[in-house]
């Protein structure tokens, strides 16, 4: 199938039949981690309706950071709720997670969303240093919208913005995009309503710049070649800017199964963002 087809690129080839059963999976689990672990549903970082976190911390309270984890859905479908599950893979390995969601397109434009999601980062560093003697490092972190999400964290200019130099220590972007350019062409832009130029407003790929955070930039090996282009673009891009990248083309993954693969200690991709952890915060594990 061509690249010039951005529907399939996108979107139907991206789609898998074992899709409802794999959803379904993870809202059961996330079901049971509501009930296992300790959490704070719901948090309010701004007035909007979708304004909200759940914030689940390290049991014995000895968090190293937080990741704020930006769920997936093209910004204009899904919801945080729908992906605590994953949040006991990141307190194992020492923080605090964020589960944030935002305002959705085409209730906001994609770049009200992504602002939005910029001001929740104040009051989830907020939260995270609730009881801790210094401000707590964040980890930016997310999946296919969210990937972009988490992106454009490590590329804010935080001490413009009221929060310390270096406050997004680390990033990790899974099956995100970057270049948003080709969405104008599918049937997602019924929602998105991108023109050329918030298109490339809205593209992080487009902005990368020395001293951003290190990240980990990965995608399913089963992915579309579109995607997994994007994935290889944005590495190249953080690496040609002199930031450290660390790029993984996930084996025997599609764009949700991935996310099994994140929660699964021993895969290839759960190592990678050990690792990517461990060198943000400047600490072994």
């Amino acid at each position: 199938m061509s690249l010039d087809d951005f529907e399939f690129q996108y979107l139907t080839g991206q789609a898998r039949p074992g899709f409802p059963a794999l959803h379904a999976d993870f809202a059961a689990r996330s079901l049971a981690v509501v009930g296992n672990v300790p959490c704070e549903l719901d948090l309010r970082y701004g007035d909007a309706e979708r304004c909200t976190f759940d914030y689940f911390p390290v049991p014995d309270g000895t968090a190293r950071g937080v990741v704020a984890f930006f769920h997936p859905g093209y910004w204009q479908w899904r919801d945080k709720a729908h992906f605590r599950f994953i949040a006991p893979t990141f307190t194992a390995l020492g923080l605090d997670v964020a589960l944030v969601n935002y305002p959705l397109c085409p209730v906001v434009t994609l770049a009200a969303l992504t602002e939005a999601v910029r001001g929740a980062m104040h009051v989830v560093a907020a939260r995270a240093r609730q009881g801790a003697d210094a401000a707590v490092p964040l980890i930016a972190a997310g999946h296919s919208a969210g990937g972009h999400l988490a992106a454009e964290m490590g590329l804010t200019p935080w001490t413009e913005r009221g929060l310390p130099d270096g406050a997004v220590a680390g990033v990790i972007a899974l099956s995100g995009l970057y270049d948003i350019e080709p969405l104008r062409h599918t049937s997602l832009d019924i929602n998105l309503k991108l023109d050329a130029d918030s298109a490339r407003a809205a593209s992080p790929l487009l902005r990368v710049h020395a001293g951003a955070p290190p990240a980990l930039i990965a995608v399913g090996a089963d992915e579309t070649p579109a995607m997994r282009a994007q994935t290889e673009r944005m590495h190249a891009a953080w690496q040609a800017a002199g930031n450290a990248s660390a790029l993984l083309l996930s084996e025997g993954a599609d764009h949700f199964s991935l996310l099994n693969q994140l929660t699964t200690p021993g895969t290839a991709l759960h190592a990678q963002v050990a690792a990517l952890i461990d060198r943000a915060l400047g600490t072994g594990h």
